[in-house]
């Protein structure tokens, strides 16, 4: 079943190649083969690279959105010709009865016509762990599980009319990752783009008229001068530095479905999470039985009670788990727990009736009530034995938490990651399992049914709790808003239906496999092994990519920033540009091309400053004025002192190589054997080149520029 709508396959692949920069570097490229220079068309591989990247990676997304189902259950038992027969769900119409038993994923909304005790399991649609019993006439919806009974019902709703679908299509538009790095380089682009154009018609002229150079030579020039201004080796390394990122996570059992995700991850600084399958692991344990009556034997009787029933859930499993099987007991009679009941009940041939349940539902003793509430009060699920209205023991059962929850929490604080709990259990009980977890802020909570509707006003309250109880998939989706809203990037982690709304807002959504398939096809992560401390790994991966990323972006941005600077400044005075294409090949080469590669795989963890951009700047613009007013410099001395074209070309390459290492050598801080090792090695081929070959790059020979200078 289609959950939601997506972009053709077509629009996708035009979207990628009908675009304003293509068209300009085919413009370019149609240049360069009129002046007959084809090794200069060089430029084109990198704009076909970042294409073909994007509509795979788009297309890739397409089948995830695609396949964005909430209903996992592909049979139904219809009534047909007397009987209940299976068919798909596709066929199931309003008005059909169908049967639905133990175990069943209901797939269709529906009203209950009889029921034989079923119990539903709403969690993924509400967040509330306990299961609801189910009477006549009652609604029960698609996506949950019937984990008690049987029922017969009537379908009320089928496909996109199912409240589970109307929950995810709210969240039709899939919200791609936030990512500020590739933001602020699309901007870059964008305003490159405005005075590409004019600049670049500008500067053939100048070259071809003013500056005397031949018409193949101008438009040679021109290309190389307006080629330099965007970072296209940026765009391609920002794009191949995420793919290598994927691979890297899913090793680590992490899948990326969006590549912008790795950032978003990384600059996160507040992770909102679920309680169960994060802190817990979704199970129950006892703790402890404490008897409140010396008369009786509460192993052999649990030994009866927690085998009376067929069915079995998180409760039952624990007790089984505890408690040994009692032979020889005859019940002649037994009602399932509810959670309207709040209880079970078993009679037993000769001993009487045994109830098992919530205290409050049990017993009027006001002591027996303060006791059992002092348990709660611990974050413990308290269960009071009976027998024949007379109390026996406290049955104490917690939930389990994950082993390394301490671990990963530490860890988010020495990162300074706020976390925030959004549950759909009881605030206290998630308060105190989140203490107990490793969170000690976790003290601070509240019922989120209490929280203001007002926006402004939400966002005053939630800077003031970590644990959230009782949240609905709005209220959730609306806290996550609200962070954003001030200036928090926000990060979810969730596995249910309930999650969806969330994940879909949030800068990152992060899902757990075992979850819903909705929770998992709407999140831009998802955690193939369901744990939550493998966070720690993405997280650490995600920071190392992106502070590669800053670091090398410098270096290509201080070439667009002294390309754009120096067509503007050469169209003014009239002059041939200072370099020539193979001159800038040289430089991009040695001091951009190779560093950039090595020190985008480097492996290391950073802390990420917000303002990508800003970060960026405070080297590759101080680098380009320098490069700007040292080309300018030679250039107008050069006229002054009458020197040759071949030793003004010479001298700024030289000009040109040395800004560039001093920008390579800058990001290169703090200096490493490797980098060390790197800025050698590249400044070593740059003098050799032009030692050896000085004719290729357009130089003049050591020996005449010397004497030149010296003369």
């Amino acid at each position: 079943m289609k959950g939601m709508a997506s972009r053709s396959k077509w629009e996708i692949i035009s979207s990628h190649i009908f675009t304003y920069f293509n068209f300009l570097n085919l413009v370019l490229a149609g240049l360069i083969l009129l002046s007959g220079q084809y090794k200069n068309m060089l430029f084109m591989g990198i704009v076909i690279t970042n294409a073909f990247i994007g509509i795979i990676q788009e297309l890739k997304v397409k089948k995830i959105i695609d396949a964005l189902a909430v209903v996992t259950a592909t049979k139904a038992r219809r009534y047909r010709g007397g009987e209940f027969c299976q068919c798909d769900i596709e066929e199931l119409c309003p008005g059909d009865r169908i049967l639905l038993m133990l175990g069943d994923q209901i797939p269709v909304d529906c009203e209950i016509l009889s029921t034989d005790g079923m119990e539903v399991n709403e969690s993924l649609l509400t967040g509330e762990s306990l299961a609801v019993q189910k009477k006549n006439g009652d609604f029960v919806y698609s996506g949950s599980d019937v984990v008690a009974g049987s029922a017969v019902a009537k379908v009320v709703h089928i496909g996109e009319d199912n409240y589970a679908t109307q929950l995810v299509k709210k969240a039709k538009t899939k919200r791609r990752a936030t990512s500020e790095m590739q933001d602020a380089i699309g901007r870059i682009i964008k305003y490159v783009s405005y005075v590409l154009i004019p600049v670049g018609i500008l500067l053939f002229f100048i070259q071809w008229k003013s500056a005397g150079n031949s018409f193949s030579d101008s438009v040679v020039n021109t290309v190389a001068g307006v080629i330099g201004m965007i970072p296209e080796g940026l765009v391609l390394l920002t794009s191949i530095s995420f793919i290598l990122g994927v691979g890297r996570l899913a090793k680590k059992n992490a899948l990326v479905q969006e590549m912008e995700a790795i950032e978003a991850l990384a600059r996160v600084d507040v992770l909102c999470l679920d309680k169960t399958g994060t802190i817990t692991t979704g199970e129950l344990q006892v703790e402890k039985v404490v008897p409140l009556s010396e008369r009786e034997n509460v192993n052999a009787i649990m030994g009866t009670l927690s085998y009376a029933f067929e069915e079995s859930n998180a409760t039952t499993t624990a007790l089984r788990k505890y408690f040994d099987k009692t032979e020889g007991k005859e019940i002649v009679e037994k009602v399932p727990f509810s959670s309207s009941r709040k209880q079970m009940q078993v009679k037993i041939q000769g001993e009487g009736v045994y109830c098992l349940g919530a205290p409050e539902y049990l017993s009027e003793d006001r002591k027996v009530l303060q006791d059992g509430e002092k348990y709660a009060a611990e974050g413990m699920r308290v269960l009071l034995l009976t027998h024949n209205k007379k109390e026996i023991a406290f049955i104490v059962l917690s939930d389990i938490i994950k082993s390394d929850a301490a671990e990963t929490f530490s860890f988010f604080r020495k990162k300074e990651v706020d976390i925030k709990i959004l549950s759909g259990d009881n605030p206290l009980t998630v308060s105190v399992v989140g203490r107990r977890a490793g969170l000690p802020e976790a003290a601070r909570y509240v019922d989120a049914r209490t929280l203001p509707e007002e926006e402004e006003k939400l966002r005053e309250e939630i800077g003031k709790y970590t644990v959230f109880g009782r949240v609905s998939p709005e209220k959730k989706q609306a806290i996550v808003k609200a962070l954003e809203a001030e200036g928090k990037v926000t990060g979810m982690v969730g596995d249910g239906v309930n999650d969806v709304l969330a994940l879909k807002e949030a800068d990152c959504g992060i899902a757990m496999a075992a979850g819903s398939d909705a929770a998992k096809q709407i999140a831009h992560i998802v955690l193939l092994d369901s744990d939550f401390a493998s966070m720690k790994q993405i997280v650490g991966e995600g920071r190392t990519i992106i502070s590669n990323i800053e670091r090398v972006s410098a270096l290509y941005l201080t070439k667009t920033i002294y390309s754009v600077l120096l067509c503007i400044i050469y169209i003014v005075l009239g002059m041939s540009y200072p370099f020539i294409p193979i001159q800038l090949s040289l430089i991009g080469g040695t001091a951009i091309g190779i560093p950039s590669f090595v020190l985008a795989l480097e492996h290391h963890e950073e802390t990420i400053p917000r303002g990508f951009l800003r970060n960026v700047l405070r080297v590759s613009l101080p680098a380009a004025i320098c490069m700007v007013g040292s080309l300018v410099t030679i250039t107008l001395l050069g006229g002054v002192f009458h020197f040759s074209e071949l030793v003004l070309s010479t001298l700024h390459l030289l000009a040109g190589g040395i800004v560039s290492f001093g920008v390579l050598i800058a990001v290169c801080i703090p200096m490493s054997r490797i980098r060390f090792g790197l800025c050698v090695i590249v400044i070593a081929i740059f003098v050799g080149a032009i030692l050896l070959f000085p004719d290729f790059f357009g130089m003049a020979p050591v020996m005449h520029l010397v004497l030149t200078l010296t003369r």
